[in-house]
């Protein structure tokens, strides 16, 4: 995980290196984590390489949680990555319909058309899966992690006042003594 100051003195970021040590944008707040994990999936899933560069830059402008875009880009990784290509392609080929859209001719098809059709058509394929695995993994992302905060916080809010009404009642012990 990148901290402020490697950020800072990474080449490619150096010309807007003094954004990145906004405070704002490495605090931990019930805006900013959702929309950091948003933008981490969003870019975990768009594009192939760059992913942590592209979640940073989008951070920005968006006022999201840095290091957390950061972070949730790895759900995309070298081990991961033929399972993603494979669950793309289905979803791709799911949402696109394509099987039922071709119909009978699709035998036919695939053997008139050379193997770089074949290939185009496979890559145009996941491609789309990959663009809508960004699009609701992202959306779902920002759910989770909006209810995931509320969660958390109304626990730590009870366990505070839990603490503090066991306190005044030992105050008020104290003094009836």
């Amino acid at each position: 995980m990148p901290t402020r100051e490697e950020m800072a003195k990474n080449r490619f970021l150096k010309p807007i290196a003094h954004r990145f040590l906004s405070p704002e944008l490495w605090r931990f707040t019930r805006r900013s984590v959702p929309r950091g994990v948003a933008l981490g999936l969003f870019a975990a899933f768009i594009v192939p390489l760059g992913q942590i560069f592209l979640a940073a830059f989008m951070a920005l402008p968006a006022r999201a949680n840095v290091p957390l875009a950061a972070l949730v880009t790895f759900v995309t990784n070298p081990f991961t990555l033929p399972f993603w290509l494979v669950f793309a392609n289905q979803t791709g080929r799911f949402v696109l319909n394509i099987d039922a859209a071709v119909g009978t001719g699709a035998g036919q098809l695939a053997e008139d058309s050379g193997a770089l059709a074949r290939w185009l058509e496979l890559g145009g394929v996941t491609a789309f899966g990959f663009l809508v695995l960004a699009i609701v993994t992202s959306a779902v992302g920002y759910l989770a992690a909006s209810f995931a905060w509320r969660f958390v916080v109304a626990r730590k809010r009870e366990r505070r006042l839990v603490r503090m009404e066991n306190r005044l009642d030992d105050r008020l012990e104290d003094k009836g003594e």
